[in-house]
């Protein structure tokens, strides 16, 4: 029997494709390989959104092909759609072909390397699916975005917004909670402009998962502030419910109003820090994670100072940074970039001021008592990761397993986590 082995890069969008795609191979008699030697077949789920991801992925590519000639590939993703003419020769799946990926992979066993790129298409919800964690469903709630911003090369391959309906949502919500899912990941290139094309919003959709019954969590993936102004007073006041996560990924890229404007974010510094004195209100223990692009061309040192500034402002618990690469294709890929030593100096003072930031907010856990969702084991023997009501990450010791609920008691904080005991349990 044909043995496929999946490499997967990205966010819980391409996570969750890859599932359905595992689903959709195990139906057709395909077996999923646990590692990669074993599999006769490779299929690559990958990621256009920051150059060394994209690096990384062409690395592993030739070193794999050098190392395993004889293996048969597939490449998945965002880079087969945006990237044809670089991967030319090899299988192709964009990503609204996903539930086509037995066709193509039979295909490429009979030596007939196939394109399926066609971006007109939405896979269906009620695929078959194989979860990476048995504790947590991933939901794709839309494709794509209604953004332009200057940096990003995303919907080259993801196209406009196109959104599920509700109720599909909803059934598969409820059929992953009757299968034993604590937790519900909303996800998608942009949440909170879900359902602008079908005249709904993530409001009335948070609203209706939250009438299903069961003991789970709802985590609202990231969405951009331009279109969360938009229902932030429908949608915050659900956040208080016992079963939404206090979570909001609210990525600010830049404080300068200067830089989003060029970067045609959509929105400003103002609209950004109202969004967030607005949610602390209804829920003060709210986790903020955010993300920023330093180095951005047209950035200087005032521009990249009102960054600082803001972090310290809104204290975030969790900051991706990402130094500006250029993204063939993209409009800020036309400009001058800055030094590589300006942009190295200012990454690193953002991830001094994030790691104080996030220590500080960490440290506002401790003597906490609660339950925890155990959603990940640990590489550590013995060690299992679980989030509490705000998401935070903790640590524990025991002997657990995935879904567990378990309460603890928080006794040390680091920048990243919070490290508990089990009471009472």
């Amino acid at each position: 029997m044909t043995k496929i082995y999946f490499f997967t890069q990205g966010c819980s969008a391409n996570q969750a494709d890859s599932e359905f795609m595992k689903g959709v191979l195990h139906k057709a008699k395909f077996t999923i390989a646990e590692n990669m030697e074993e599999a006769d077949v490779l299929v690559f789920n990958t990621c256009t959104v920051k150059t060394p991801t994209e690096n990384e992925f062409y690395t592993n590519l030739e070193d794999i092909k050098n190392k395993y000639p004889y293996k048969i590939i597939v490449i998945a993703g965002c880079l087969a759609q945006t990237e044809r003419k670089k991967l030319k020769g090899y299988a192709l799946l964009g990503p609204n072909q996903i539930h086509h990926i037995a066709e193509i992979v039979e295909e490429a066993i009979n030596n007939n390397q196939i394109e399926m790129l066609e971006m007109g298409e939405m896979p269906p919800l009620n695929l078959p699916k194989i979860r990476k964690n048995s504790a947590v469903e991933i939901i794709p709630i839309s494709r794509g975005c209604l953004s332009a911003c200057t940096f990003c090369k995303t919907k080259q391959a993801r196209g406009n917004l196109r959104s599920y309906a509700i109720e599909e949502i909803v059934a598969l919500a409820q059929k992953g909670i009757s299968e034993g899912v604590k937790e519900i990941w909303l996800t998608s290139q942009d949440n909170f402009c879900y359902g602008f094309d079908l005249h709904t919003d993530l409001s009335e959709l948070v609203e209706e998962l939250i009438k299903l019954p069961g003991q789970f969590k709802i985590r609202i993936g990231m969405g951009n502030p331009e279109h969360l102004v938009k229902i932030s007073s429908k949608l915050f006041p659900l956040y208080k419910n016992d079963k939404v996560f206090k979570y909001i990924h609210l990525p600010i890229q830049s404080a300068s109003n200067k830089v989003l404007w060029e970067m045609k974010r959509g929105h400003s510094k103002e609209n950004y820090l109202k969004l967030i004195d607005e949610l602390k209100k209804i829920v003060p223990e709210v986790t903020i994670a955010t993300d920023i692009i330093v180095g951005y061309p047209t950035e200087n040192d005032d521009d990249f100072n009102d960054t600082m500034n803001l972090i310290r402002t809104t204290n975030p618990d969790v900051v991706n940074i990402s130094r500006f690469w250029p993204r063939q294709g993209t409009p800020a890929a036309e400009l001058r970039p800055l030094p590589p030593e300006i942009m190295k100096k200012r990454a690193k003072l953002v991830h001094d001021l994030f790691q104080n930031t996030s220590l500080l907010q960490n440290e506002k856990w401790r003597e906490w008592e609660g339950e925890i969702i155990i959603d990940e084991k640990s590489e550590i023997e013995g060690q299992w990761l679980g989030r509490n009501y705000a998401y935070k990450q903790v640590v524990v010791e025991g002997n657990f397993k995935l879904g567990d609920i378990v309460k603890v008691r928080i006794e040390r904080a680091t920048v990243f986590d919070l490290r508990g005991v089990v009471v009472n349990n």
